[in-house]
């Protein structure tokens, strides 16, 4: 399983939601390019960035993902707001090694079939999920199409994966629940990235063993040291199963 550790951009700062509110963010006060190159000290494989300027229509921190893509030292996977086809063959022009995309995939998937047919294994789709209904533009606004169709309407499509977030789980105080992201996880063949579930080291054990999830973002509970990166990459990676010797 792949560990994501996450950065969320606001004006330039490290930041995460407070319940999802763009208008409540808790500031985290580290540089954005050391931690990114202190993602790959630890020996992640990748690191997931959102723009949460992005996701307003702003483009203030572009210079900033810029300079994350080319420090970062590992290949980065740019979420935040691509509602059009040149903004996300324009990132990947620039480096970014994966584009995630909620609403466009929404509006106009037949888009997000294309760009996946060009640049194949680069465009990740988001499902977020609230209250059983898929949510788009940020978690803002409820969709008519169930979250399982939405994922059916992919399938034959050379996705790099997709990201599932329980955003009830993810807004909450509590342990992140994991029924919601594994029942989804089922419907699909491509890989699931789980997003809002991870609190502690041992919600990475339990995701480890869920079928068809190939990784998850962590974000908040790095910025916060309730997780210790080298630790989760460690627990993350395969462990051989023992094996019955031959009489």
């Amino acid at each position: 399983m792949i560990i994501y550790p996450t950065l969320e951009l606001m004006d330039g700062k490290c930041v995460s939601l407070t319940r999802g509110r763009l208008d409540e963010p808790v500031l985290w006060h580290v540089d954005p390019v050391e931690t990114a190159r202190g993602f790959a000290r630890a020996g992640a494989e990748w690191m997931h960035l959102t723009d949460m300027d992005g996701l307003k229509g702003g483009d203030a921190n572009n210079a900033l993902i810029e300079e994350i893509i080319r420090a970062a030292g590992i290949p980065v996977q740019l979420g935040g707001g691509f509602r059009t086809r040149d903004s996300v063959t324009g990132w990947i022009d620039r480096g970014a090694g994966r584009i995630v995309v909620g609403t466009l995939a929404v509006q106009d998937p037949d888009c997000v079939r294309e760009l996946a047919k060009y640049h194949p294994d680069q465009i990740v789709v988001a499902v977020d999920v609230f209250q059983g209904q898929l949510m788009t533009h940020g978690w803002q606004s409820p969709c008519a199409i169930s979250a399982e169709d939405f994922i059916a309407a992919f399938d034959n499509v050379p996705l790099a994966a997709i990201l599932i977030t329980d955003i009830d789980a993810d807004i909450e105080d509590s342990d992140g629940s994991l029924g919601v992201i594994s029942g989804l996880a089922s419907k699909t063949r491509h890989p699931v990235i789980a997003r809002g579930t991870v609190r502690s080291v041992d919600d990475v054990a339990r995701l480890k063993y869920i079928p068809n999830i190939s990784g998850t973002l962590i974000g908040r509970a790095l910025m916060a040291r309730d997780i210790d990166l080298g630790e989760v990459l460690t627990l993350a990676r395969p462990t051989a199963e023992p094996t019955a010797e031959f009489l």
